[in-house]
């Protein structure tokens, strides 16, 4: 990964997307923040180049259900296209 996406950029998905998937799974916020740090739908979302952080939370946070039910995060609605 060559360019990292800025750090206040990260906290804020970091923070929205856990919240979202300690709600959906009836989690603590530290183990939605876990389960998100560990995942390939975080690293994408580092990688700058592929600006996943111009998506909403709730847009990365479908890419981390479809990750998880499906083993991709590309097989999200928001990265197929339709």
């Amino acid at each position: 990964m060559s360019n990292r996406t800025r750090a206040s950029i990260m906290k804020n998905f970091d923070v929205e997307v856990s919240l979202l998937i300690a709600n959906s799974r009836g989690l603590s916020e530290m183990d939605g923040l876990r389960l998100f740090l560990n995942s390939e739908t975080h690293q994408m979302l580092e990688d700058d180049e592929l600006k996943i952080w111009y998506f909403s939370p709730l847009a990365v946070f479908d890419m981390w259900e479809n990750e998880i039910a499906t083993g991709d995060p590309r097989n999200s609605f928001y990265l197929r296209g339709g």
